[in-house]
Formats: C-alpha cells, structure tokens, sequence
C-alpha cells in the first residue's frame, strides 16, 4: 500500500436570509451540500489550514485524556459530535456511575504521524480527516493500525470536533484525489456516479441487515456475516429482535472523500436496537454498562440501543473493483448509548 503523502496545506442546513430589496447585499445562503453565495458568487475553500488541523487534533487529545482519566463527559462534549461524540458521552456516562472515582487505569491516548486530507469546499460544515498512528494498536500492538479522524466545524465562530473515527490497517489508507494544491475533493451526498451515492448508504445497510437487500454490500464481518449470527442464534428460553434504523441527518450525516481509483471513502451513521425476551423465570443479563444507561427495571424484556458509525469503500459505478463492484466495509465502530427494561 502506498501510504497517503501529508499534506502541507492542509444540523438541518439554514435557509438564506435576504435583504429586501437590496440586490446588490451579502448573501449567506446555506443548503443541504454546504454551499455559500456570497454577492452571488459561489466560494470554495479550503476546509482548514494545516496549522488548524493539527491545533484541532491536539485539542481533541487533550480533552479525551482528561475525559477518560476523570470518567466525566463533560470534559470533552465541546470536541465530540456526530456518532463518535453519542458513543464517547454514553460511555463516560456509565462508566461514571459505577467508578465515580475515575480510572484508575487510565493510559493516554497519543495519535501521533498525523497526515491531514484536507477537502476544497463551500460554505459550512467544513471538515478534514487526519490519518494518524496511535498507540492504541490491537494485539499488544503486533497488529499495526491507522487511526482515521473525522474533524467538523460548524460554523466561524465554532470548535472543530471529531465526529467520525475508523480503524483499519495502513493498507486499507487509500490514495485520495487531490489538486495542484493538494487539496482533496469531497464526495457530493447525492453523487449518482458512486454505485451507492453516500445519502444512502445508511438507508441501505439498514435495509440489507434487516431484509438482505439491497445486495451492494461485499462479504465481511459487519455485512453478511453479522446478518447470518443474528438469524442463527439461539438460546433456550430467550428470543431475540433486531431493529437497525438509518441516521442521516443533522451531526449523523455521511462525509466522503474521493480517492485516485474513481471511487470514495465514506464514513456514515446508523443506529441498532437488540431485544431479548426470556420465558417465565429467565431473566436477561444486566452488565454493569447496560445498568447505567438503562430505563425502567428488568422482568423477562431487555432493549439495547446502539450508534454506529462505518467506514467504507465505494467503487465508481460501473468500476471493476476487487469487491466485485460492491461496497466494501472496512471499520464499524458500535457503541451503547441507552437500555431499556421491561
């Protein structure tokens, strides 16, 4: 894998307000892709400088350390968002209530190597990925991994936060398109040239694990997989329901970026129930982490609710890729945000 070059430059949208009767005035008009007009011009930017994207890194770091040594979500909420910023506050939430004392195992997360794709766009959100080396690697670190960090900023007046993470391995980085100025280019949600165009991408992974169809997605752990252990598992005196839902609006929204074979890398929502139901005298087990996050109080039903976030390949419509022209996952990040008893 030829690992990315760093780069040495690097919710609902709000309807325009416009001045009566001044044709002439600023414009500010903010639709669903983020465009800005501007005395009627369209101005396309740079999403960061590198400067603040390493700044927005460094915040983010400090902010999660000093979250998780304490187990308090309020140290972090300004720097998470989207389905990294719901899983990061649930978990510090539970783990809170049961170790209210902190964590007494605490090792700093350190992201380090950082390469910053930084797209050209207009208007608000902006955002850029960082790709970085962590210390964080699996399997006592004999299995190297890139960590992938999505930053959003909402606004001028705004902090960047992380709102999407992905693990993968550093041959899974891809190559992504970049200009004379070695900016990359971001995928329009609504790209008809993606044989899935980003929008839908929730919308279809919902509908595959609950339906089998639509068929885009290739065989992996979190597609075909997943589908057949939640059809096939079975336990005496307990049934289970699933209930996948898509999330494809406001912070929960896909970002992608193109990459050099035609195709994108998009990270995208989703949300996941899981009901068990036991037999008279079976109750279903409460761990300490379902405990803190759970309403109501357990007789014979259990729902959990989880947000996740995938990242994925998308070949080019008609591309001949590996994936036999389907989309390939490539990280799924799930995380408890709330317990129901029944």
């Amino acid at each position: 894998m030829q690992k990315a070059q760093k780069q040495r430059m690097t919710t609902p949208p709000r309807a325009g307000r416009l001045a009566a009767a001044l044709a002439t005035a600023t414009v500010l008009c903010v639709t669903a892709s983020g465009c800005v007009t501007v005395h009627g011009e369209l101005e396309v930017l740079p999403g960061a400088t590198e400067s603040e994207a390493a700044q927005a890194l460094t915040d983010f770091i400090t902010a999660y350390n000093a979250a998780d040594k304490a187990y308090d979500p309020a140290l972090d909420a300004d720097r998470v968002t989207g389905s990294l910023g719901a899983i990061n506050q649930a978990g510090l939430k539970a783990r809170q209530t049961y170790s209210p004392g902190g964590n007494k195992a605490h090792k700093p997360l350190e992201l380090t190597d950082a390469t910053y794709i930084i797209p050209k766009k207009a208007g608000w959100p902006r955002w850029f990925l960082a790709d970085t080396d962590s210390n964080r690697d699996e399997d006592g670190g004999k299995l190297d991994t890139r960590w992938l960090v999505v930053f959003v900023r909402s606004g001028p007046g705004a902090l960047w936060k992380a709102s999407y993470l992905g693990v993968v391995p550093p041959s899974q980085v891809p190559e992504f398109t970049r200009d004379k100025d070695g900016l990359a280019t971001p995928v329009d949600p609504q790209s008809g040239e993606l044989t899935v165009s980003p929008a839908d991408l929730s919308i279809a992974y919902t509908e595959y694990l609950q339906k089998g169809t639509p068929d885009v997605f290739a065989p992996s752990t979190a597609t075909s997989q997943w589908r057949e252990t939640r059809r096939t598992t079975r336990r005496a005196g307990f049934s289970y329901q699933y209930i996948d839902q898509p999330l494809t609006g406001s912070t929960f929204g896909p970002l992608g970026l193109r990459t050099e074979d035609g195709g994108a890398l998009v990270f995208f929502s989703s949300k996941h129930f899981e009901r068990q139901v036991t037999a008279k005298g079976l109750r279903p087990e409460v761990n300490a982490d379902v405990k803190a996050l759970m309403t109501g109080e357990v007789t014979n039903s259990l729902t959990k609710e989880r947000i996740s976030s995938q990242l994925v390949h998308v070949p080019a419509r008609g591309q001949n890729s590996d994936s036999g022209g389907r989309v390939r996952m490539l990280n799924r990040l799930p995380g408890l945000v709330a317990a129901k008893g029944e």
